[in-house]
């Protein structure tokens, strides 16, 4: 081992967790920003979203965007104790396992590993929603007026994304953060720029925000009710800030760069996506128009309308440049989750999959795997759209019941004065100090109250028939089902570091 690899594991404390260092550590502090701004993609998520909230609930729904804000931001400061406590690959699943039990972390490793792979499925085609607008030729099928052209193209462009991941990934993190870390800042600077030129074509007053303009008005539950189903628009954006801590073998410094990485990643994910929200309302002409409720309209269609035509343009291109960048961080984040449950042999073929490749220090298995499994995904697309909806809608419910087995454990220990932990690292780095069991309690009530409004049945959101309206409940059941069946049938009889990746004979 050379010095700056023993420099490195005295840093992370691999030795503490039975595994030795077996990936490329190179990414940098902004690499480690980068990875949780471009999963978080407020290009890629207020552009694919934003029809849903404004069409449901009209101006006033921008409200949910400071709340889930709270919310998540209350998960991010658990997040970043426990990224500077155990920088290690596949975080969730490594700390709801150290926090509770082997069952507990294997269910969430299960429950964020399917969720990711059916979010990059998800994120790939909204490039069906940019491309087609830049130039037409990008509709490769068809012409549009065709029942499946829109579905069918979607499928072709996303997959040739998911390719072009697949082997970035396969090629080692080192190009993987050199592409996300330079998508990330274009992202960013297009971000400002949109804001910056909406701001200036304001038409009208923030007194639009104030007032509920009718809508709610055909819900028995009112605004309130229409409310809570926009808020599903905000809550589908702002996640995925744990990719920062899920690269922490792979980043310097990981106990002090992975927490300011997912403040910063929240941070300015929030202010510069409200920002574009805010101005994109009070710039539009015509708040009434259908097509900004539409899903062919949206921000999309206000940008398109509110700019000259070649700058229109330009930042569509922006936009595009964010899905990928943000489809290759998805990718990354579930191939390290695979990768992390591999070399604990809590995965079918794990010796395989735990594999790294010795000349590109990368998981080669996993990042194709993940890239097939999301390609034969989208297929769903072509003849099923309305299924492959539910399912990317229930991939963020699975996501946030993941953050879950993570909170609520780490607030019980909270409660019975186990955490922080009492060990040399404790007060080297960041914690929250006497505000922790305020905001890990905000954290479990936050999680469980926004998973429970994402899963909650409603026809508008999922539609018929009842196994779609109650699909969060029926194919999360079937999920995390199978998943245990292989657990209990087989998994949890043979868990335990592989020889390939033990630091000792014991393992971890």
């Amino acid at each position: 081992m050379t010095r700056q690899q023993s420099a490195a594991s005295a840093d992370n404390g691999m030795e503490r967790f039975g595994y030795r260092q077996s990936l490329d550590r190179s990414i940098g502090a902004f690499g480690s920003f980068a990875a949780g701004v471009s999963y978080i993609s407020i290009l890629t998520g207020t552009f694919q979203l934003f029809y849903f909230g404004f069409g449901t609930a009209g101006p006033a729904y921008l409200w949910s965007w400071p709340m889930v804000l709270v919310g998540q931001l209350a998960v991010a400061l658990c997040f970043m104790e426990l990224a500077a406590q155990y920088p290690i690959a596949g975080s969730v699943y490594n700390w709801s396992k150290l926090l509770s039990s082997r069952g507990v972390g294997w269910s969430s490793g299960w429950l964020m590993l399917t969720a990711s792979i059916v979010s990059l499925s998800a994120t790939v085609l909204a490039l069906q929603l940019n491309l087609p607008r830049l130039w037409s030729g990008f509709q490769i099928i068809g012409d549009g007026t065709g029942p499946h052209d829109f579905a069918s193209n979607a499928v072709i462009l996303g997959a040739a994304l998911i390719v072009l991941t697949t082997v970035i990934n396969a090629m080692g993190v080192r190009l993987m953060a050199m592409i996300n870390s330079a998508g990330v800042f274009i992202e960013l600077i297009a971000a400002c720029f949109i804001a910056i030129i909406l701001a200036l074509h304001s038409i009208r007053g923030p007194a639009v925000f104030f007032t509920t303009h009718g809508y709610g008005a055909d819900r028995s539950g009112g605004f309130l009710s229409a409310f809570l189903v926009a808020s599903l628009a905000s809550g589908y954006v702002m996640y995925g800030f744990d990719t920062a801590s899920s690269l922490g073998e792979e980043t310097m410094e990981p106990r002090r760069t992975a927490p300011r990485a997912i403040l910063r990643a929240v941070l300015a994910s929030f202010v510069i996506g409200g920002a574009i929200l805010v101005f994109a309302i009070l710039s539009a002409p015509h708040l009434d128009d259908p097509q900004i409720g539409s899903s062919d309209g949206g921000l999309q269609y206000i940008v398109e309308q509110v700019m000259w035509g070649p700058l229109a343009k330009i930042f569509l291109g922006c936009i595009v440049v964010a899905v990928s960048v943000c489809a290759l961080a998805v990718h990354t984040a579930a191939i390290r989750l695979t990768f992390a449950m591999a070399r604990d042999n809590a995965l079918p073929f794990s010796e395989q999959l735990a594999r790294v490749n010795p000349r590109t220090q990368a998981p080669i298995g996993p990042a194709i795997l993940v890239g097939l499994i999301a390609v034969l995904i989208l297929v769903i697309n072509i003849g099923q759209p309305k299924i492959f909806t539910v399912l990317t809608s229930i991939a963020v419910i699975m996501i946030y019941m993941a953050y879950l087995m993570v909170t609520a454990p780490m607030l019980k220990k909270r409660i019975q004065g186990q955490w922080p932990p009492s060990d040399v690292t404790a007060g080297r780095f960041f914690t929250m100090g006497r505000w922790g069991l305020v905001v890990n309690v905000t954290a479990v009530l936050w999680g469980a109250g926004m998973a429970l409004n994402l899963a909650w049945p409603r026809e508008s959101v999922y539609g018929t028939p009842w196994f779609n309206t109650w699909g969060a409940f029926v194919y999360i059941a079937v999920i995390l089902g199978v998943g245990l069946v292989w657990y209990v049938v087989k998994g949890r009889h043979h868990i335990g570091t592989l020889a390939s990746h033990a630091m000792t004979k014991l393992g971890f």
